[in-house]
């Protein structure tokens, strides 16, 4: 027992082993992860893409072989790119999935799931393939309105960092669970000016930690989770919040994940 798949549409990741512990982070359809720990019911998982941990309920997991796992991580991968996609087979009750699963393909052109092999029967599913840097952006816009939700990572509660995480994941792009890890990655920009549609930005306390990141859109705003995702104007300063008449968040640093 050393790895499973998320075969659930979203699977809360909590801090400690109870359903009142603290969420962190959610699984999405098809999201592989390996086994840490076992502690009655619940499990410490590491999750493959991004080897974030956390505690899932163990009966939300279905548990592979690493034969299995290494098939899957081996066979053709789409992500669903709609709010939500059904999978469907015989004798089974249908699965709702959320934008941003995975969903491993099999020779037959089935996907693999849970007691079975499951066709796409709505929705829509594309190869993980980043075309024009401002399609980042156009994709966000996809989650406008998703309220906030912190540790989520779908169209029906995200949080700032789940959504660039997830966005960048629909265009083949790996990046880390959280906004002071996505921070270390790619290439820094150094002024705003030098910045387009698809680079991300990021935000700092007072103590200079980095609490806040969102995609910039290109034309002086950036899509973030703020309360939901939303659309706020942005410049060398940070956000502005036209409602509060006042900067909501301090930029740092502005990253670029794409060439």
């Amino acid at each position: 027992m050393t790895g499973g798949i998320c075969y659930l549409s979203i699977v809360p990741v909590r801090s400690e082993p109870s359903d009142r512990s603290e969420m962190v982070n959610q699984l999405l359809f098809g999201d592989l992860l390996e086994v840490l720990e076992v502690s009655g019911n619940w499990i410490r998982i590491r999750t493959w893409h991004d080897a974030y941990e956390g505690w899932c309920d163990r009966k939300q997991i279905q548990l592979l072989t690493d034969e299995t796992i290494e098939i899957l991580k081996g066979s053709s991968l789409q992500v669903v790119t709609d709010i939500t996609a059904t999978l469907s087979t015989k004798g089974r009750p249908s699965i709702i999935v959320a934008a941003g699963s995975s969903l491993f393909s099999l020779s037959n052109g089935l996907i693999a799931g849970p007691g079975g092999d499951y066709h796409l029967t709505e929705g829509n599913a594309e190869l993980p393939v980043c075309g024009s840097y401002e399609e980042i952006s156009e994709t966000a816009s996809m989650y406008l309105n998703a309220p906030y939700l912190w540790g989520g990572k779908s169209p029906f509660g995200i949080d700032c960092s789940g959504l660039v995480q997830v966005v960048f994941k629909m265009k083949g792009i790996n990046l880390k669970r959280d906004a002071s890890q996505q921070a270390t990655q790619g290439r820094l920009i150094s002024l705003i000016e030098e910045s387009r549609a698809g680079d991300v930005a990021f935000f700092d306390n007072e103590e200079g930690n980095i609490i806040h990141t969102g995609i910039i859109t290109g034309m002086g705003s950036i899509i973030h989770a703020s309360g939901s995702v939303r659309i706020d104007p942005l410049d060398h300063h940070g956000i502005y919040n036209r409602v509060e008449g006042k900067y909501s968040h301090k930029l740092r640093i502005i990253r670029r994940f794409t060439e």
